[in-house]
């Protein structure tokens, strides 16, 4: 989200239909309540059931508009964390009390909104683990292209000046504001779900990504949930089974649930539940735990909290 909508959010007006990126006023009503009943996810890996989610820490004054949460995969405990538009370009290995263990300063590339951030392998079918950040912010939709950037895992959580690849793409029909990331831990497999007021979003697969080419997203569908009362996405996550897809909106969180996925297009098909979500100011970060017994909360503004939700 740009510092334009961010000022016009804090002073409290309504926005123009024309930027997707405005933050919904919560209400009693949407809030996501402590004692919700929840649909147990019975047949898949991960947690039954989850537990209401307890506060382990606070978002650090390095970190004032974070945006994206990923679970390192090469360091338990150690969750990659970024800023929003107009900041530095730099990550930043957090734990879950919001302590920063290092700074990595990015060069390569000039980005213009990153929004979301994944880990996964470095190409299809690799072993190598590769961190993704989403330079998908478009909030009037005009960028003629968006990109990623791919830089492989550090082996070690140590201050560091790294240089990224970019890997710009184009979507098939016309641009689109997007602010989140997935990418399938099995197959390389990179999605992004936009951000849009008519329903969850559209998930599209990107493929033909390299660098010095420009790669395709593809729609495979329009993804909702019961009786369309949500939208907005502002964050994803993809749970290490490739069999739940976790996103966040700005007032909850939803988890899709495909025994036996094997492709992001599965969850076009889904079972969609509501999970335990968390009171923070600025919605916009969700990541699965390492062993995806778990996941963690985070939001834009240095001390609002960082929220754990374990397995009951």
């Amino acid at each position: 989200m740009g510092p334009t909508t961010r000022l016009v959010a804090a002073a409290g007006l309504l926005l123009s239909a024309a930027c997707s990126s405005s933050r919904p006023t919560p209400s009693a009503s949407s809030a996501p309540d402590a004692g919700m009943h929840q649909v147990p996810a019975t047949g898949l890996e991960g947690c039954l059931l989850y537990t209401d989610g307890r506060q382990t820490g606070a978002v650090p004054r390095q970190v004032p508009e974070l945006s994206g949460l990923a679970a390192s995969q090469r360091h338990p405990g150690i969750f990659w964390g970024h800023n929003d538009s107009n900041n530095a370009f730099e990550l930043f290995a957090l734990d879950e009390t919001g302590a920063v263990k290092a700074t990595l300063s990015l060069t390569g590339a000039d980005p213009r909104d990153i929004e979301d951030i994944a880990v996964g392998p470095c190409a299809p079918g690799g072993n190598e683990s590769c961190i993704f950040l989403a330079d998908t912010g478009d909030n009037f939709e005009r960028r003629k292209e968006v990109r990623l950037f791919r830089l492989p895992e550090p082996a070690s959580v140590t201050n560091a000046t790294l240089a990224v690849e970019a890997l710009p793409f184009t979507y098939e029909d016309g641009a689109h504001d997007a602010e989140s990331l997935i990418v399938d831990s099995r197959s390389g497999q990179v999605g992004i779900l936009t951000k849009t007021r008519a329903s969850l979003g559209d998930l599209y697969s990107v493929e033909g990504l390299k660098p010095g080419a420009t790669g395709k997203a593809r729609k495979l569908g329009t993804l909702r949930v019961p009786d369309d009362v949500d939208r907005l996405s502002t964050a994803a996550a993809l749970h290490p089974s490739g069999e739940r897809l976790l996103v966040r909106t700005y007032t909850r969180v939803w988890e899709l649930r495909r025994p036996d996925a094997k492709r992001l297009e599965d969850f076009v098909q889904a079972q969609v539940v509501e999970v335990p979500g968390a009171s923070q100011a600025q919605s916009e970060a969700v990541t699965f735990l390492q062993d995806g017994r778990g996941y963690l909360l985070g939001s834009e503004f240095a001390g609002e909290p960082l929220v754990r939700v374990d397995c009951r």
